[in-house]
């Protein structure tokens, strides 16, 4: 895992309605102080079946990451399958790999 506030490596799991899949992702941030908030956004390492669900039209999936025991799941945004096997992801808000705040 990186320790990079702005970048994230590292394990998460993907809640699809029919299930988890776990993943080794890459995610970055960024604020957009015209919006007010951060948008962020990535990829998956290569996985056979969460390719075939976003080939076949899936978009939605919760992320979550464990931070400092707890997990974060946040709302993810899919999309198509990249060169290598992966699937690009997104999101706005907080990044999932930010924590909890108070």
């Amino acid at each position: 895992m990186s320790t990079d506030e702005e970048e994230y490596r590292g394990p998460a799991t993907l809640r699809l309605d029919d299930g988890p899949i776990a993943v080794e992702v890459r995610m970055s941030a960024h604020f957009e102080p015209v919006e007010g908030r951060f948008r962020w956004a990535g990829r998956t390492g290569p996985d056979d079946t969460l390719r075939e669900r976003v080939g076949g039209g899936l978009r939605k999936a919760a992320i979550v990451i464990t931070r400092d025991d707890a997990d974060i799941e946040t709302p993810v945004k899919l999309s198509e399958p990249d060169p290598w096997g992966g699937v690009r992801i997104s999101g706005t808000g907080t990044p999932p790999w930010f924590g909890r705040t108070a």
